[in-house]
């Protein structure tokens, strides 16, 4: 079992209705690992990919992982400002409240 911040329910019921999707997109995501990139930095890559393809709920668990892995809200916030030269103002702004949802609750525990 893999360690880290809880599934959002969907994704649990997805998995369950399709096992064999999710043992496909374990095996990629650990095909990708394979290489000099550290953790840490694989982390905010995935993270920055997720934020210039503005895909929410990919953000929202990237942060989640990150936040996990020890990864701090400083460098989590500083991809976002690195994205905002790529992406543009007002989707960097948008991108912004979600991750600072998932920052704030870690506050509300």
């Amino acid at each position: 079992m893999k360690s880290g911040p809880k599934p959002p329910k969907a994704y649990e019921a997805f998995l369950k209705r399709y096992p064999e999707i999710g043992e496909a997109w374990d095996r990629l995501g650990e095909a990708g690992k394979k290489g000099p990139i550290d953790e840490k930095s694989a982390r905010l890559i995935k993270l920055a990919s997720s934020i210039g393809a503005l895909r929410q709920g990919a953000v929202r668990a990237g942060v989640r992982k990150a936040l996990a892995e020890g990864i701090t809200r400083a460098e989590v916030e500083q991809v976002i400002a690195l994205s905002v030269g790529t992406i543009g103002f007002p989707a960097s702004v948008a991108v912004f409240t979600w991750i600072e949802d998932i920052l704030d609750r870690g506050k509300r525990k």
